[in-house]
């Protein structure tokens, strides 16, 4: 798997907080050239939460980008849609019974010992993290720090994602320590966030990460 050199994340949490519809904000990320998106919904997954879904999956198909779905094999098969797992979530061997063999499967490690172990998983994608602190999730693992991407790098011969805490200053360095892809959620959304300023900074990160 070739992954985009940014991850937008689409966290219905964080976009409550600010006022914006997750369905006007991604397409403001797609509109401003996202070719994946993870839709993360940390909360009980309603019927409303699904139409939501159900509307970001057809944005996705229209714009030819790859929709993740976070944590939920089920929903994302509903979808046609790819999976991201986390350390405690569905295994990769079991979500890819629920998925099929076409679908993206992402996994989450954050710390050596999981990278590692996660080499032999039937996954497209790992993530790692988080590289800088983080507000996004309420118990964040240890942060890893830029330094240490070269080694982590090393492990494995997966496509790598890089998450947590980076913004538009420090992204170029994680991809230049050989990071495939940025993850992104809280830099991706302006002090006034809006279907038109989500599109404007999506712009702003392509830009900076040519």
């Amino acid at each position: 798997m070739t992954l985009p050199r940014l991850y937008p994340i689409l966290d219905t949490a964080t976009l409550e907080r600010r006022g914006c519809d997750p369905i006007a904000a991604a397409r403001g990320m797609l509109d401003g050239g996202a070719r994946i998106l993870q839709f993360r919904h940390k909360g009980f997954f309603s019927r409303g939460v699904f139409q939501q879904a159900e509307s970001v999956a057809e944005l996705c198909r229209r714009a030819g980008a790859q929709l993740v779905v976070d944590d939920r094999a089920d929903v994302a098969a509903l979808l046609d849609a790819g999976v991201h797992l986390g350390q405690e979530d569905l295994s990769p061997a079991d979500a890819r019974r629920i998925v099929g063999p076409q679908r993206v499967i992402g996994f989450s490690t954050h710390n050596e010992t999981q990278l590692g172990a996660a080499r032999d998983e039937p996954v497209d994608y790992l993530a790692i993290g988080p590289v800088f602190g983080t507000g996004s999730k309420e118990r964040p693992d240890p942060v890893l720090g830029l330094e240490a991407l070269p080694r982590l790098r090393r492990l494995t011969a997966h496509p790598l994602v890089a998450i947590g805490g980076i913004t538009l200053e420090s992204a170029p360095a994680v991809l230049a320590a050989g990071i495939d892809s940025v993850a992104v959620i809280a830099g991706l959304l302006p002090e006034t966030t809006t279907e038109e300023t989500i599109r404007q900074r999506m712009e702003e990160w392509l830009k900076r990460l040519k």
